[in-house]
């Protein structure tokens, strides 16, 4: 039986289509399906043939997102890359800024937030 793993993460974001374009541009991704989702919102789901992230907007009306501060309850998304300075590159192209940058066993990393405060750990053991 082979080992379990992470299918998809599914994240709350205001415009999904530009979440989505991020991370394509960031990590070369592609769209595996968009559509309608629960209670009238919308979903692209944003991966590879593996896994995705499934990126979810409600219908309008929804609660301000000021309800939804950093960390509650999630703290990030790690996503692991061969190269960390390219991956960094593209980033600062998004207009995001990268920061707490990490060099310590077992591998290099940076964290930056996307558009929807969502922090992203982008990590390389290479």
């Amino acid at each position: 039986m082979p080992s379990p793993f992470i299918e998809h993460v599914n994240l709350t974001v205001r415009e999904p289509e530009r979440s989505a374009r991020l991370l394509l541009d960031l990590f070369g991704w592609k769209v595996r399906w968009m559509g309608p989702a629960r209670d009238g919102g919308r979903t692209i789901h944003a991966g590879d043939d593996r896994f995705y992230i499934a990126l979810y907007t409600p219908p309008a009306g929804t609660p301000a997102w000021d309800d939804f501060p950093k960390g509650e309850p999630l703290n990030h998304v790690a996503i692991v890359v061969d190269d960390l300075d390219e991956i960094e590159r593209r980033v600062v192209a998004a207009g995001l800024e990268p920061f707490a940058h990490g060099d310590y066993e077992p591998g290099r990393r940076f964290y930056f937030f996307d558009y929807d405060r969502i922090e992203y750990e982008i990590v390389s053991y290479a």
